[in-house]
């Protein structure tokens, strides 16, 4: 075979499974190259203080504060605030009092609440086509600077790992909940409605399937292999392909995962695999989590829009192992993806991985 073949037969696509979801993914390298498909991004555009509800000293643009890391001697709701949580403004879910926040329903309670009468109940009890129960949980906006900037890799090692200190707060706080997710979108593209970078935590009454389908993941691999941990075995084999590792350091690991999704993507990973995310202490993987935005900022001169989440154990999850997810949005997400569920990536995780390491 001479080299020219090598390199047609190296850039054939590719069907990649994701081990966690068990989500399909199409890397397809060669398509960066038609015109126009090479993923860059702009710098985001300076935000006023002025106007920014989130900046310090516009306290009074938000509703009252629900939490915040300041100086117990300062009033709440005014400035001297590091980090601060005010309810959203547009809820996505009706809250729940404060009795209801402490108590995690089981599995069979939850199936109960699915079956609860809804606004479609009349409708339905014939062929039970409908389902429609309320939406009740909590949601909240989790500021995490006092300053008017646009990313999480605009913050301090030390602010960032301070607003990763109180996202985990926050998610004790709702414990009960069937499942606790924490989102950041930043930019325009990636769906922020405001600038400031701030993160939204939905306590949700409910498992949603995906995170349903990676704890069933996580329980056979455990059943499978005598009490393994998925992510931790996962974690072991990049570790010892080197291929898709991006940094290391003692607490975390940085990859490029095997069917990413995105260009660029990336997954933070505990080295000791733990369940929840908020039941860890200290840095919790934020020095490599700023050292990731760092490096996908010098590689496309500048920080993209993206969302990043954090996966934590949703209630029934006897195996499990926390994560966080950086998507950046450098490229659109079409037809495809939204017909099929299955991604089209144009940078393969190795070529990703390989630049990032670089740098």
């Amino acid at each position: 075979m001479d080299g020219a073949e090598e390199r047609i037969i190296r850039a054939l696509p590719e069907v990649r499974t994701d081990p966690l979801s068990g989500a399909q993914a199409i890397i397809a390298a060669d398509r960066a190259q038609r015109p126009g498909g090479a993923p860059s991004c702009a710098p985001a555009a300076p935000i006023d203080p002025a106007s920014d509800p989130f900046a310090e000293g516009n306290e009074h643009m938000t509703p009252p504060e629900l939490f915040a890391l300041r100086d117990p001697q300062l009033p709440a709701d005014g400035p001297g605030w590091q980090v601060r949580v005010v309810p959203n403004l547009y809820p996505a879910l009706a809250p729940l009092s404060a009795e209801e926040r402490g108590h995690r329903p089981p599995e069979a309670d939850q199936g109960q609440a699915r079956r609860e009468a809804g606004p479609l109940a009349a409708h339905n009890a014939h062929l039970g086509l409908f389902t429609s129960t309320p939406a009740r949980g909590g949601h909240e906006v989790i500021v995490n600077s006092p300053a008017s900037v646009a990313s999480l890799g605009d913050l301090s090692p030390a602010q960032l790992s301070r607003a990763l200190s109180v996202w985990r707060e926050r998610m004790r706080s709702h414990s009960g909940a069937a499942c606790v997710q924490l989102i950041v979108n930043e930019r325009l593209e990636a769906g922020a409605s405001l600038p400031h970078t701030h993160a939204q935590l939905y306590a949700l009454p409910f498992v949603p399937a995906q995170v349903a389908r990676e704890r069933e993941r996580f329980g056979a691999w455990a059943d499978r292999t005598g009490g393994s941990n998925l992510l931790a075995d996962l974690l072991a084999e990049e570790i010892r392909h080197k291929e898709r590792v991006v940094a290391l350091d003692a607490q975390a690991a940085l990859i490029a995962p095997f069917a990413s999704r995105l260009p660029y993507q990336l997954m933070l990973v505990p080295r000791l695999p733990a369940p929840r995310f908020e039941d860890q202490e200290g840095d919790c993987g934020a020095a490599l989590l700023g050292e990731a935005l760092a490096r996908l900022r010098a590689l496309l001169g500048a920080s993209p829009p993206l969302n990043l989440y954090v996966r934590t154990a949703p209630a029934g999850a006897e195996h499990f192992c926390w994560r966080i997810d950086i998507m950046p949005r450098l490229t659109h997400i079409a037809g495809l993806e939204l017909a099929t569920d299955i991604y089209l990536n144009i940078v393969s995780p190795e070529r990703a991985a390989s630049s990032l390491r670089a740098l």
